[in-house]
C-alpha cells in the first residue's frame, strides 16, 4: 500500500497478485478487491478473497450476485394428474438452478431467505382436451398456506395444450413459504411437465431488493 505526493491510496505495484482489503468484524469478517486472475472486483465474506463473493464487478463493468436468491424449478415426471374441486399442489421436484438453496424440492416449496420484493413467474401447460370449454381453471401461489394470487383461464375444449401462465412482484416476509397452486372448476385433468426445465410447466422466484 502506498500513498501519493497527490494523496491518493494505491493497492498493489501492477504485478499480477490478488489484493484485498480485510474488515475485521466481531461475528464475520468481510472483504473487498480485486480478483486479478479474473479481473474482478469482489466484496465477499470472510477474509479469503474469491471465497464467498457477494458481488462481483468485472472490467466491463457487469454486476453479479452469485448468492442472490434466485430459483428454477420444475418436475422430472412427464404429467402431474390434478383432481377438480379444491387447491392442489404442484409438485416440482426438480431444479435448474438455486443460487441460495432457497427451494425444497421434497415439500415443493420456496422459503424467503429474508423480508423483500420478489419476482414470482409461472406457467403451467394442461392437457385441454381434458378441462370443459367455460370453466373457471386457475393457477397461481400461497404464500404460508394462504392463497396470494390466481390468473384464471378457460380451455378450448381442444385436445392440446391449455396454458395459464403469469408475472408478479410479491413482498414476503423472511421466512414466508411460498408453493405453486392449481384449481380446476370441474374436471380432473393432467399437467404437462414433460420433464424438462422451461419446456411446458416450471415456476420460479428472484429475491430483486
Amino acid at each position: 500500500m502506498a500513498l501519493s505526493k497527490a494523496g491518493l491510496v494505491q493497492i498493489g505495484t501492477g504485478v499480477a497478485a490478488d489484493r484485498s482489503i480485510i474488515f475485521d468484524g466481531n461475528a464475520q469478517d468481510f472483504h473487498i478487491g480485486i480478483d486479478d486472475s479474473a479481473d474482478n472486483l469482489t466484496i465477499g465474506l470472510g477474509s479469503t478473497l474469491g471465497t464467498t463473493s457477494h458481488i462481483v464487478i468485472d472490467e466491463a463493468g457487469h454486476v453479479t450476485m452469485p448468492l442472490q436468491s434466485a430459483a428454477l424449478f420444475y418436475s422430472s415426471n412427464d404429467t402431474q394428474s390434478i383432481s377438480s374441486g379444491a387447491n392442489r399442489t404442484i409438485a416440482f421436484n426438480a431444479e435448474k438452478y438455486d443460487l441460495n438453496g432457497d427451494y425444497n424440492t421434497s415439500n415443493y416449496t420456496f422459503t424467503a431467505p429474508i423480508a423483500g420484493r420478489y419476482l414470482i413467474q409461472c406457467h403451467i401447460s394442461f392437457n385441454g382436451g381434458e378441462i370443459t370449454t367455460n370453466t373457471r381453471n386457475n393457477v397461481g401461489y400461497a404464500v404460508g398456506g394462504s392463497v396470494a394470487y390466481r390468473q384464471f383461464g378457460s380451455s378450448t375444449g381442444s385436445n392440446d395444450r391449455f396454458s395459464v401462465g403469469f408475472s408478479v412482484v410479491q413482498e414476503l416476509a423472511a421466512s414466508n413459504a411460498v408453493t405453486f397452486i392449481a384449481h380446476l372448476e370441474s374436471d380432473d385433468a393432467d399437467i404437462w411437465m414433460e420433464s424438462s426445465p422451461e419446456k411446458y410447466s416450471w415456476a420460479s422466484v428472484t429475491l430483486l431488493c
